[in-house]
């Protein structure tokens, strides 16, 4: 089974507990505002990998992770490769990887074979309301809900996390909404907020699409601090 892969990153240490081999994967069916790897959006992609061949490459590094650290898949969404995911993350875990899945929750179906060989779930949440999501996506918010949803029914462990974005949802009222959100769902051991920033910028420019956000300087990161402090009350 192959599949196809943007890039590789050997020693990542944002994406996920310890240090994780991160994969990056092709293809995802959200154009949210704030994206800034354009480059992930079609399936296809000249790296094209067996799950063989890319387990073979983690396995390389299994030394490094220690008691905390692994594999995260992400991308792109992993889920529009739900074959070949399965079929890697199935590999990993007979080599005792521990393995983590960083998604917005929209993908092919197959959740729950999917979901049987991921230790944990890192899950962006866009947008709390219908109408707000599919302006932030331009997708429906079913799709990430029925997801989400599955991972409650599978008793997985999970990590929210949210992008703060100036003008849209940096205000108190919005985090205050994420808060008894994410209060009525389990297995949350941890809940991240990601300031905005306005780094892929270049890469539209260069693959000629319209930036929706051109106009929107980066989240202050000391104002982003103050709004976790808020959600923590």
């Amino acid at each position: 089974m192959k599949g196809y892969i943007n890039s590789i990153e050997t020693m990542g240490l944002v994406d996920g507990p310890g240090i994780r081999f991160v994969v990056f994967m092709q293809g995802c069916k959200l154009r949210c505002l704030f994206c800034h790897n354009p480059e992930t959006w079609k399936i296809k992609s000249t790296l094209e990998m067996t799950s063989e061949e890319l387990v073979k490459k983690i396995t390389r590094y299994k030394n490094y992770f220690g008691k905390e650290g692994g594999v995260t898949f992400s991308g792109g969404e992993p889920l529009l490769q739900p074959e070949f995911l399965i079929e890697t993350l199935k590999l990993c875990k007979k080599v005792n990887i521990h393995t983590c899945l960083d998604t917005a929750g929209v993908g092919k179906g197959n959740y729950e074979e999917i979901l049987k060989y991921t230790d944990l779930v890192m899950m962006d949440i866009k947008a709390l309301e219908p109408d707000s999501y599919f302006k932030m996506t331009g997708n429906k918010i079913e799709e990430s809900l029925y997801f989400l949803d599955i991972c409650q029914k599978m008793n997985k462990k999970m990590w929210i996390r949210q992008v703060i974005i100036p003008g849209i949802n940096d205000n108190e009222e919005y985090i205050l909404k994420l808060k008894d959100f994410i209060s009525k769902l389990k297995n949350i051991e941890k809940v991240e907020f990601l300031p905005y920033e306005t780094m892929g910028i270049p890469k539209y420019k260069e693959l000629n699409i319209p930036y929706k956000l051109e106009n929107v300087a980066a989240m202050d990161t000391k104002r982003c601090q103050e709004l976790y402090s808020l959600f923590e009350k």
